[in-house]
């Protein structure tokens, strides 16, 4: 039995090295139940490693990853715990997607009616006696989800579940997902891109070449020093001047509107008022998320979306 609490996950110093190239470094977060965590990094960062890692395809070179206290080879019926899809493609191409559910269900004991039931809550009932191989990428992603959910595992360990969904499904995912959550389940999804995900997880884990940089909830990450403040004046060179002169950094947008990163809107106009600068309009944007991440990241701009079965 677990002698940790049950859905808790737990990376701890995990190091993996592939020859001489270490993909995973020291590497240590924990994600509670009744949470979502945004596993996130650029591709090569280790997400995927660690993912395997965790479910014990790979064996690290030291450290541990666990669920509720124990490595998942020591569950003793892992996929009544822990709902897992890596990848999409793990499918025969002739078998419809109620058979391969099916047979999911003899190997680990469900009753076959089980199928349809994921099936539904996938959305994909429509397509249940359609072969895979006519398939698209986004149906591919909904059947390894409803493989995944097919035990009721309290954990779910998804790796980039967004690939090939359209906006349509990526609301989707997101209803299912935060609906999970609610009912105390542990969600790791990873994914390359933040805006993907920023919308439905309540923390992130960032890692980058194979070592945190960052493990927070969205709401501080958004509040890290990336403050975003629009200003509209006409004295738009005045104000940059000031601004300069504060440390501050500014970007005129068009001849009256200037953005301002890190200082909140009070600072902001505080600054003006001491510059003797008119103000017609100051509007604090928030954190821009996404500068957020690739400054932590080292990256400069979003990378094209990836293979999830990437080793990386």
């Amino acid at each position: 039995m677990p002698t940790g609490v049950p859905g808790l996950i737990q990376v701890a110093g995990l190091t993996k090295s592939f020859g001489a190239v270490k993909a995973v470094d020291d590497m240590s977060f924990t994600v509670e139940p009744g949470s979502i965590a945004g596993f996130l990094g650029p591709n090569g960062a280790g997400k995927t490693t660690t993912l395997r890692i965790l479910l014990g395809l790979i064996r690290p070179d030291s450290g541990r990853a666990t669920i509720g206290g124990l490595p998942y080879a020591d569950i003793a019926r892992p996929n009544d715990e822990v709902g897992a899809a890596l990848e999409a493609s793990g499918f025969h191409p002739a078998r419809s997607g109620r058979d391969h559910l099916r047979i999911y269900c003899t190997v680990n004991g469900y009753p076959r009616t089980r199928a349809d039931e994921v099936l539904e809550t996938v959305g994909l009932t429509a397509a249940a006696r359609r072969a895979v191989r006519g398939y698209s990428l986004g149906m591919r992603q909904r059947l390894a989800l409803a493989t995944a959910l097919l035990g009721r595992p309290r954990v779910l360990v998804l790796d980039e579940p967004a690939n090939g969904l359209d906006p349509e499904g990526i609301a989707w995912m997101r209803r299912l997902l935060r609906g999970l959550a609610d009912e105390g389940s542990t969600v790791l999804v990873s994914s390359h891109v933040l805006s993907e995900v920023r919308q439905l997880v309540d923390q992130v884990v960032i890692i980058n070449s194979g070592r945190l940089v960052r493990q927070c909830a969205l709401d501080d990450l958004a509040d890290s020093g990336h403050q975003v403040v629009s200003v509209r004046t006409p004295q738009a060179a005045d104000l940059l001047d000031a601004l300069s002169r504060d440390g501050l950094a500014g970007e005129r947008v068009d001849p009256r509107t200037v953005r301002v990163s890190g200082a909140s809107a009070e600072r902001v106009g505080g600054l003006a008022f001491r510059a003797g600068i008119e103000l017609h309009g100051l509007h604090a944007e928030g954190s821009d998320l996404e500068q957020v991440f690739f400054a932590l990241t080292g990256d400069s701009a979003p990378t094209p979306a990836a293979s999830t079965s990437e080793v990386s």
